[in-house]
C-alpha cells in the first residue's frame, strides 16, 4: 500500500513539473505546442486522481485540474483550427485565428483557474501525507479497481447500444484509455485491448473536430469555403469511426452482465 501512496505522490509532483514548464513557454512563446502539452499533463493528473477522489485532497486538486481542462479546451480547439487553415493556405483566415489565440493565451495566463491550479499543487503533497498519516489512504488498490471496473462497464454498455452516441462514447472511451495508463498493473488490459482503445479514440477525435468545425462555419463566413470537404471528411471519420468500434467492442463487452 506505501508503494502505491509513494507512486501517486511522485506522479503528481512530476506533473506539476511539467505544468509549470507549459505556463513558462506559453509566456515565452517558445512553441506551437506548449498549450496542447499543459492539457495532456491536465489529463494525466485527472486521471490519476479520478479513482481517488473519496479522499479530500484530491477531490479538490481534481476539481482545480478539471476548470482548467474546460477553460484550455475552447482555445485547443482553435489551436487545431488554425493550424489546418494555415496548411491549407488560407491565412487571411488563420491569421485572425492566431489573434485570437494570442490573446486567449494571455486570458488563460492570467486567470484565476490556472492559478489556483498551481496553488494547490504546491499545497497537496502535505495534505497527502497527513491522510496517509491519518489512515484515509487504506483500500487505494480496491478503491481503483473499482473505478476501472465501472468505467468499463459503462463503455461495454454503451458499445452495445445500437444507437449510441459517439460524443458520449468518445468521452467514455478516453476515460477509460487515461484510467488505464494511469493504473496499467491495475487496469490489466491486453496489448491489443490498448490499441484499440487508441485507434477509437483517435477516429472519433477526427470525427469530432470536423463537426465542431461544420457548427463553426454556419457562423463564421470565412470558413464557408471549407463546408464541402468537412462534410466528406466528416462522413468517412463517421465510417472509420464505427468501424473502430466494432473492434472495440470485441474486446469490452465481453465480461458485462
Amino acid at each position: 500500500m506505501q508503494g502505491l501512496i509513494n507512486e501517486v505522490q511522485q506522479h503528481v509532483l512530476r506533473t506539476q513539473i511539467r505544468l509549470f514548464a507549459c505556463r513558462e513557454r506559453l509566456l515565452a512563446h517558445t512553441d506551437d505546442e506548449a498549450l496542447h502539452d499543459l492539457r495532456i499533463a491536465l489529463r494525466e493528473l485527472r486521471s490519476l486522481l479520478r479513482p481517488l477522489t473519496a479522499a479530500p485532497a484530491c477531490a479538490d486538486l481534481q476539481q482545480r485540474a478539471a476548470e482548467l481542462g474546460r477553460l484550455t479546451g475552447p482555445l485547443r480547439d482553435l489551436e487545431v483550427l488554425q493550424g489546418y487553415l494555415q496548411q491549407q493556405g488560407m491565412h487571411a483566415a488563420a491569421q485572425s485565428r492566431h489573434t485570437q489565440l494570442l490573446q486567449g493565451y494571455s486570458s488563460l495566463l492570467g486567470s484565476a483557474s490556472l492559478t489556483q491550479l498551481l496553488r494547490a499543487l504546491d499545497e497537496w503533497p502535505q495534505q497527502w501525507r497527513e491522510a496517509a498519516g491519518r489512515g484515509e489512504l487504506r483500500g487505494l488498490h480496491k478503491l481503483i479497481r473499482r473505478r476501472l471496473a465501472k468505467d468499463h462497464k459503462r463503455l461495454a454498455q454503451a458499445l452495445l447500444d445500437p444507437a449510441h452516441d459517439r460524443h458520449r462514447l468518445r468521452l467514455l472511451v478516453k476515460r477509460l484509455r487515461y484510467a488505464a495508463e494511469a493504473y496499467p498493473q491495475l487496469a490489466g488490459f491486453s496489448g491489443r485491448a490498448r490499441m484499440r482503445l487508441k485507434y477509437a479514440q483517435s477516429a472519433l477525435g477526427d470525427w469530432h473536430d470536423h463537426w465542431q468545425w461544420l457548427l463553426r462555419a454556419e457562423a463564421e463566413v470565412d470558413l464557408r469555403p471549407c463546408v464541402t470537404g468537412w462534410r466528406e471528411a466528416m462522413q468517412q471519420a463517421e465510417q472509420e469511426a464505427d468501424r473502430a468500434l466494432q473492434r472495440l467492442a470485441k474486446d469490452f463487452t465481453h465480461t458485462t452482465g
